[in-house]
């Protein structure tokens, strides 16, 4: 018997509430994706050392490994415990219950715009490439053309978004969808950071929110499942805890604050953090240019 840690709220009211069944989708060394048979929904479970996310349940295991989980596996509830097979069983009653609230964009914009220049030094120095930022020796010419599109599909994006230019919004950013290397792709996690800062409460770049819903489903056949859940919830106003942290830290945060919750995004995946950054960024910019 394992012991979940903490839960996503949604997460535990569709465990909870709909005798949850589904099958394992993919199984990692710190992450098992579960697809939902009711809707084909991605939940996953996470190991102790990740923090807290959407869809997500925190358990006790420091590894997932030597589980002998395998693709498909069956995964149902009985009696508050979650049951994949009869290899994983995991009491969810003494999950905590998290869920992520947005922090407000600020009106005075003085120490943001310091730590945006802070946090793009850091980037510029410790960033990982090959994603969103450019390596200085691309392995071959497929990466350089795809960094070469990455730059100019956000810089138009970008633009569109400080000169409200809402006609073109929606396919410059289906433009970045499934762009680049990764299990989710550079293009996606850029749009996951652009999506959090359109949904902070008084951001300028809020004008946007009203087109989401219908982008998020035009999505949908452009990437795969794993990432397409991620950005469906940022489209929401969703995301995990370290990205919510940075966002905190660089809209209200001292300097020092900012780069220690830059450091635990920039952990996140092979470059998906650094590009997840560099998309916050890409909107705390804009907003601060909208609202003058």
């Amino acid at each position: 018997m394992i012991h979940a840690k903490a839960g996503d709220n949604y997460f535990l009211q569709q465990l909870v509430e709909t005798e949850f069944t589904g099958t394992v989708h993919s199984v990692f060394k710190h992450a098992l994706n579960i697809c939902s048979i009711a809707n084909g929904e991605i939940f996953t479970l996470a190991t102790k050392g990740m923090d807290n996310a959407p869809n997500t349940l925190v358990i006790d295991l420091d590894t997932l490994d030597n589980l002998h989980i395998n693709q498909n596996d069956q995964v149902r509830m009985k009696h508050h415990q979650l049951l994949i097979e009869d290899k994983l069983t995991i009491a969810i009653e003494t999950a905590a219950h998290w869920q992520c609230h947005l922090p407000i964009f600020p009106s005075d914009t003085t120490k943001l715009k310091q730590n945006i220049v802070q946090v793009k030094q850091f980037i510029d120095i410790y960033g990982k490439s090959g994603g969103m930022k450019r390596s200085d020796s691309p392995v071959s010419e497929f990466e350089a053309e795809t960094s070469r599109l990455l730059k100019q599909r956000t810089a138009l994006l970008h633009e569109e978004l400080c000169n409200r230019r809402f006609d073109n919004f929606q396919q410059y950013a289906l433009d970045l969808v499934g762009l680049g290397p990764g299990l989710t792709p550079s293009g996606d996690d850029f749009l996951v950071g652009l999506l959090t800062i359109i949904h902070l409460e008084h951001s300028p770049c809020s004008i946007y929110q009203p087109l989401c819903e219908s982008l998020i489903k035009m999505m949908k056949t452009f990437t795969n499942d794993i990432s397409y859940t991620t950005l469906n919830k940022a489209a929401y106003g969703q995301v995990r805890e370290s990205i919510h942290a940075l966002v905190s830290a660089m809209l209200s945060g001292t300097e020092n604050e900012a780069i220690q919750a830059l450091k635990k995004v920039l952990a996140i995946g092979s470059s998906s953090g650094t590009d997840i950054a560099l998309g916050l960024i890409s909107g705390l910019e804009a907003n601060i240019k909208l609202g003058g």
